[in-house]
C-alpha cells in the first residue's frame, strides 16, 4: 500500500512565462519522480483531467507540493501500521488509522466537508485516498452528473490526489488502484484523459501478470463495462482468468459481477456455456442470500444470455424475487418482470405482491415501471382489478408524465382483458384530451393499437377515425414495420365493423376494401380443439345427425362461428346446408380457457366484441364456457346441458 502525504496546492495558468518557468522547476523538484521517467507534458494532465468553465488551461505548480512516500511493497501487501514508531506513519501527527478514517469519512455528506477533512491530514494510505474519492463520488454524483462540478473538479485537494494517482499508479496497491478507477468513472472524468489511461494501463499490466484476485478482477471488469462496454477486449481476458478460479468461494457480489461481464462478452450462444453451467449451479445455492439489486441483475443476465435450460435457478430466483417486490427500484422491478415474461414463469404470489405494492406507490412510480407492470399483466392475461384501478387513477392524476408508447402500454391491457375501471369516464376523458393534444406524436401502429383497444370495451373514438381511415395514415401504417400484416388489417377491420354496427351516426370515411381483412386473425382466442370435440359429440347425441349443425363457419362479416345451427320459423332444426326458409341462426361460442383472463370467468376483449357483433348481425349467441362443462362426464350429460342452453323452452327432444 502506498502512503500519500497531503499539503497545500496551487494552480497557475500555463499560458504565462512565469508559470512555464515554475513548471520546469516543478519537474525537477517533485520527489516522487525520483527513479522514474519525468512526465513529458505536465500541462496536458490538468487540461485533460479537469473540466473548466472558462476553458482556460491549468498546470500543477508546487507550493509545499504533495509528496508520495512509497514503500517497496508487492501489489497485494499492505502497510503495517503498528511497526517501529521511528519509521511508522503513526509518528506523524497528521496520520490516522484506517478504521477511524473511514468512520469519519462516512459521516461526511458534502464534498466540502470531505476536502476539509483530508486537508487536516499529513499522510494517508492509497486505499484511504481512493476511499475518499469514492465517498466524494457517492455524495456528489447522481444519474444527472455532478451536483457541483466546479466545487469538486477545481478543488486543490481533489486535483492533487488525481495528480498523485496518475504518476504513481505503478506503486499503488490493487485496492487503491481499482477503487480510484471506479470513483473517477462515477465522477465523470474524461475516459481519454492521461489520468484514466495511466490507471487502465496499470490495471492491464497487472491482469497480464496474473496479480489480481477475484475481487480485483471484478472491480476492474465493472470499470471496463462502465467505460468501454461490450467492445472491450480486456473483459474477455478477465473472464478467461475467472474460469480458472474456485467459484465456490466467491461472494454474491463477485458472482453478480461475473454475470454482468459475461452478459457483454458472450457473442455466441454456446460461448462460455460450461462456465455458465458451473456459475448457475453455484448461484442456485446462494439465492436466499441475494439482495434485491443482485437478484434483478442475475435475472437480467440470464435473459440476455438465453439461459432457458437453467430452470432450477430461474425458478428459485423468481420465487425469491416475489418476497423482494417492495424493495426493488423501478428499473430492478422491470428486469424481474421481463425475466418472468421471457422464461414463461408465473407465480400467483407475484400478482398478490404487486397488488399490495403498486397501488401504494402508483403516484411516485416511474411511468416505465407502471407500463411494464401492465405489459406483464396483459401478456400473462392477468386481470388484476387492484392494479388496473390504481393505474387508471395514476394516469388520470398525471397523464403528462407518460410518453406516447407508455400511454399505449398502460391503456391497451384494459381493452385486451375487457375491463372498465370504476373511473372509466374520467379515464377516457383524459385520454381524449391527450389524443387531441398529442395525436401527431403517436407512431401509427401505437395509435392503432390504442384506438383498437377502446372499441373492445365499447368506447368509440369516432372523432379520430376519419384520420385513421385516411389514405395518408394508411400509407404511413404500411410503410412502417410490421406494415399491413394480418393483425394490423384485423384491427383496422374491427374498427370499421364497430362503427358500422355500433355507431350508426358515424358519417366519416370508411375503410377501403383493399385494407380489410378476409377474416379476423385472433391467435390468442383460437379454438380449443378438445373442448370443441366434446361439444360436437354432445350435439350429435342430441340432434341425432351430423347434418343439423356445422362447425367453424366463415361469415361475410369477418368472424368465424364455432358452431352454427339453423332453425325455421316454427323452431325446427334445419340441415346446415339449407339456405332457404332459415328464420333463426344460433351461434354457439365454444369458449376454452384461452378466451378468458387467467383464473377468471372474464372474457377477453376480442371474444367479447365478437359475441356482441354476432348478436348485432342477427345471430342468437349461446356461450358454452369451459367452466360449465368441464365436469360433465359423458355424452348424455353434455346433451342434457346443451338442450337447456340452446333450446330452453323446447320439450320432447329425445336424449
Amino acid at each position: 500500500m502506498a502512503l500519500i502525504s497531503r499539503k497545500s496546492f496551487q494552480f497557475y495558468s500555463s499560458s504565462t512565462p512565469a508559470s512555464r518557468s515554475i513548471l520546469m522547476t516543478l519537474s525537477k523538484r517533485l520527489s516522487f519522480f525520483s527513479g522514474q521517467q519525468k512526465p513529458q507534458n505536465c500541462s496536458s494532465v490538468a487540461i485533460r483531467m479537469v473540466c473548466f468553465k472558462d476553458n482556460s488551461q491549468y498546470v500543477f505548480c508546487r507550493k509545499n507540493h504533495i509528496q508520495l512516500r512509497i514503500q517497496s511493497l508487492s501489489v497485494n501487501e499492505t502497510v503495517n501500521l503498528c511497526g517501529d514508531t521511528a519509521s511508522s506513519p503513526e509518528s506523524n501527527n497528521g496520520w490516522m488509522d484506517e478504521q477511524p478514517f473511514f468512520r469519519k469519512l462516512n459521516s461526511l455528506f458534502t464534498s466540502k466537508e470531505i476536502f476539509d477533512f483530508l486537508s487536516s491530514l499529513e499522510v494517508m494510505s492509497d486505499t484511504m485516498a481512493s476511499g475518499a474519492l469514492q465517498r466524494i463520488s457517492e455524495v456528489e454524483a447522481d444519474d444527472n452528473g455532478l451536483k457541483n462540478p466546479e466545487g469538486v473538479l477545481e478543488n486543490e485537494v481533489f486535483r492533487a490526489l488525481c495528480f498523485q494517482f496518475e504518476f504513481e499508479s505503478s506503486k499503488l496497491s490493487n485496492t487503491g488502484l481499482l477503487n480510484a478507477l471506479q470513483a473517477l468513472i462515477k465522477l465523470r472524468i474524461d475516459p481519454q484523459s492521461t489520468l484514466m489511461a495511466s490507471l487502465l494501463l496499470e490495471g492491464e499490466e497487472r491482469l497480464g501478470k496474473g496479480q489480481l484476485t477475484v475481487k480485483n478482477l471484478c472491480a476492474l471488469g465493472e470499470s471496463l463495462i462502465e467505460l468501454e462496454g461490450p467492445s472491450c477486449a480486456m473483459l474477455e481476458q478477465i473472464v478467461s482468468h475467472m474460469q480458472d478460479k474456485d467459484i465456490g468461494k466467491w461472494s454474491p457480489r463477485e458472482m453478480v459481477m461475473v454475470y454482468k461481464m459475461l452478459q457483454v462478452t458472450v457473442r455466441e450462444r454456446e460461448q462460455y456455456q460450461d462456465f455458465l453451467n458451473r456459475l448457475n449451479s453455484v448461484t442456485l445455492s446462494m439465492v436466499s442470500q441475494l439482495s434485491p439489486k443482485f437478484t434483478s441483475i442475475i435475472l437480467n443476465s440470464l435473459v440476455v444470455l438465453h439461459q432457458t435450460q437453467a430452470v432450477p435457478l430461474v425458478t428459485a430466483l423468481c420465487k425469491h424475487s416475489v418476497k423482494l417486490i417492495p424493495y426493488f427500484t423501478g428499473d430492478e422491478l422491470i428486469n424481474v418482470l421481463e425475466a418472468f415474461l421471457y422464461f414463461g414463469h408465473r407465480e400467483k404470489t407475484l400478482t398478490e405482491a404487486l397488488e399490495t405494492h403498486v397501488p401504494k406507490s402508483i403516484f411516485t412510480m416511474h411511468p416505465r415501471t407502471v407500463s411494464k407492470v401492465m405489459q406483464y399483466c396483459c401478456r400473462k392475461m392477468i386481470l388484476s382489478k387492484p392494479l388496473f384501478d390504481a393505474v387508471a387513477e395514476g394516469f388520470i392524476s398525471d397523464a403528462d408524465r407518460f410518453t406516447t408508447d407508455q400511454i399505449a402500454e398502460c391503456i391497451v391491457p384494459f381493452g385486451t382483458l375487457n375491463y372498465l375501471p370504476p373511473t372509466a369516464s374520467s379515464l377516457f376523458r383524459k385520454l381524449e384530451t391527450v389524443l387531441h393534444i398529442h395525436f401527431t406524436h403517436f407512431q401509427p401502429h401505437t395509435l392503432l393499437n390504442l384506438l383498437h383497444s377502446f372499441v373492445l370495451i365499447q368506447r368509440y373514438p369516432v372523432n379520430f377515425l376519419p384520420k385513421i381511415f385516411s389514405p395518408y395514415f394508411l400509407q404511413k401504417l404500411q410503410a412502417q414495420p410490421p406494415g399491413l400484416d394480418r393483425i394490423v388489417t384485423s384491427q383496422l377491420t374491427r374498427l370499421f365493423l364497430t362503427v358500422t354496427l355500433e355507431c350508426p351516426f358515424y358519417e366519416g370515411p370508411k375503410l377501403l376494401p383493399k385494407y380489410q381483412a378476409k377474416a379476423f386473425f385472433t391467435p390468442c382466442s383460437s379454438l380449443d380443439v378438445h373442448l370443441m370435440k366434446r361439444v360436437k359429440a354432445g350435439l350429435l347425441y342430441l340432434l341425432k345427425k351430423r347434418i343439423y349443425f356445422s362447425s367453424e363457419v366463415s361469415t361475410p362479416y369477418f368472424y368465424t362461428v364455432d358452431i352454427e345451427i339453423k332453425l325455421d320459423e316454427e323452431g325446427f332444426v334445419l340441415p346446415a346446408a339449407q339456405r332457404e326458409e332459415v328464420h333463426r341462426r344460433i351461434a354457439l361460442c365454444v369458449d376454452g380457457q384461452n378466451r378468458f383472463c387467467i383464473n377468471s370467468h372474464n372474457l377477453l376483449g376480442e371474444e367479447a366484441i365478437k359475441q356482441r357483433h354476432l348478436q348485432l348481425l342477427g345471430y342468437e349467441v349461446v356461450q358454452i364456457p369451459f367452466f360449465e362443462i368441464e365436469n360433465l362426464q359423458n355424452c348424455r350429460k353434455m346433451a342434457e346441458y346443451l338442450h337447456k342452453k340452446i333450446f330452453p323452452h323446447t320439450y320432447g327432444l329425445s336424449c
